[in-house]
């Protein structure tokens, strides 16, 4: 038996995130480069997994492709469950469970963030405890308005968002990071009807007066995509290296870039930077991207892959995404440029 296998959930619309994400599913957009979905199948490649599943729903084909794509780079095998309705995460699971079996732990992780977490001390707190599901915590973040999830003293889970589960006095509030480690037998426990479930919801209460839901409780950088501003934050994060990547073996934005000028520029292959464009620290230009003649990039830039930046542009704590052209002139700031789309940080 395998010891784990992933599941990353993907098919999710992105509300907040549009209209970026009217051209890919968020868990495609690039950060730094890279499909946001690589960094978590990254995390489940580290953890030991050999295969995965996605869900996808919202513009499946792409999610599909960057999934694939991502895992192809990785050495990973996966899976695709196609969503028509989309079914929540409980339904997920219930609808990919033929692809999740023949491993001891089933490791679930959401697709739209980036979180720095050693996934297998997660899974052998989780086998220790001899629970069916146990989710992963941290620290409530600074004026984050999250739903909490609550634990007594010995990391039983007791209740969920203020209403689910038994309850109890004295409990301690967290925050969910998306992570769930689950056992094998808790897919089974995933009722066929409702369609769309959600596992906090539906799945997890009935299982908590007996203590079968615990919390691991973790540290470690979390960057929630959801808005534009925090798309940009969490580009910033990577490219700076405020945001850690030891644990994202074979998911580095930089793999195949070469430094360019002076630390913290990196240039990718076949971009072109003309001698008369200024660049600033930190900036990631990708492969095949030009940077024409008085145009100005950085700080925390990033251009990706055959973009083209026009003369006298300027560039700044912004992202173009691959193929897109800022126009001579053009001033980009605090903001995400996709083909015509420019959208501000607001």
């Amino acid at each position: 038996m395998e010891p784990v296998v992933g599941m990353v959930l993907c098919a999710g619309l992105g509300t907040r995130l549009r209209p970026l994400t009217a051209r890919l599913p968020k868990p495609a957009v690039p950060v730094c480069g890279l499909p946001l979905v690589r960094y978590a199948l990254a995390l489940l490649a580290g953890a030991g997994a050999r295969r995965a599943a996605v869900n996808a729903h919202h513009l499946p084909d792409a999610m599909a492709a960057a999934a694939r794509a991502s895992a192809a780079a990785l050495g990973l095998e996966l899976a695709v469950s196609r969503e028509p309705v989309i079914a929540g995460t409980g339904g997920a699971l219930r609808e990919a469970r033929a692809l999740l079996g023949g491993a001891a732990a089933v490791v679930v992780v959401n697709g739209d963030v980036l979180f720095d977490v050693d996934l297998a001390a997660a899974v052998r707190a989780h086998q220790a405890s001899g629970a069916l599901a146990t989710m992963v915590l941290t620290r409530m973040p600074e004026g984050a308005g999250y739903a909490a999830v609550e634990t007594d003293g010995a990391g039983a889970v007791r209740r969920i968002a203020g209403r689910f589960g038994p309850g109890g006095e004295g409990l301690a509030p967290w925050h969910f990071t998306g992570v769930h480690v689950l056992s094998p037998e808790l897919l089974a426990r995933v009722p066929a009807a409702p369609f769309e479930l959600d596992v906090n919801r539906h799945v997890y209460p009935p299982l908590m007066a007996a203590g079968l839901v615990r919390g691991h409780v973790v540290t470690g950088a979390w960057d929630d995509l959801g808005t534009p501003a925090r798309y940009l934050a969490a580009n910033e994060d990577v490219l700076s290296g405020r945001f850690p990547l030891g644990r994202f073996h074979g998911a580095s934005p930089f793999a195949g870039h070469e430094p360019f000028g002076h630390p913290g520029v990196w240039l990718g292959p076949g971009a072109h930077v003309d001698p008369g464009a200024a660049l600033h620290a930190p900036a990631l230009i990708g492969p095949g991207a030009r940077v024409e003649a008085g145009a100005t990039v950085g700080p925390s830039a990033v251009v990706g892959a055959g973009a083209r930046v026009g003369a006298g542009a300027r560039v700044a704590h912004a992202v173009v995404w691959e193929g897109t052209h800022v126009r001579p002139g053009e001033e980009l700031l605090r903001a995400v440029a996709a083909g015509e789309e420019r959208v501000a940080a607001g």
